[in-house]
């Protein structure tokens, strides 16, 4: 059998606030929206710009953090696979859909505008969780953080 890969990486705006929701067997499901933009010159030199839309699934502990940390128009790097899903739909005609079962996230606004959130530490870091079987959320739970230094101000950062 050989091998085969399937990954996505986005660095968007989300379209929409996160809706989480819980599965009958208590698993966390979060769903949101992320706009990417592409732009391109033409042969008459005229520029052009097209957005492209995504849906994102996040499942687990991600999920929870995901509902928590992110708001519609924060700007976002997100991880994951491409799922599609299909259905019937009242009128009987068969519908599919695709989306981005994510992995990771890591959101990009500026440290300042995540304090402001008042997260609690444990929930700072993106966890990984790729998908409603993971185990890897129940072991990053244990995890705890090495207690805070002396905060840096934005003139502290060499970049």
């Amino acid at each position: 059998m050989s091998r085969s890969l399937n990954k996505v990486i986005l660095i968007g705006n989300l379209t929409r606030d996160p809706e989480l929701r819980y599965t009958p067997a208590g698993t966390a499901v979060c769903t949101f929206g992320l706009a990417t933009n592409r732009a391109w010159k033409t042969e008459s030199g005229e520029m052009k710009e097209d957005a492209e839309f995504h849906r994102l699934v996040a499942w687990n502990k991600l999920a929870e953090i995901c509902a928590q940390m992110l708001t519609k128009g924060k700007r976002t790097y997100v991880e994951g696979r491409i799922q599609s899903r299909k259905w019937t739909a009242q009128d009987g005609t068969e519908k599919t859909t695709f989306e981005v079962v994510i992995s990771d996230m890591i959101l990009l606004d500026s440290r300042r505008e995540v304090d402001e959130l008042n997260v609690p530490e444990d929930l700072e870091e993106a966890v990984p969780a790729s998908g409603p079987d993971s185990d890897s959320a129940k072991k990053v739970e244990g995890k705890k953080k090495e207690p805070k230094k002396e905060k840096e101000s934005e003139e502290d950062i060499p970049f």
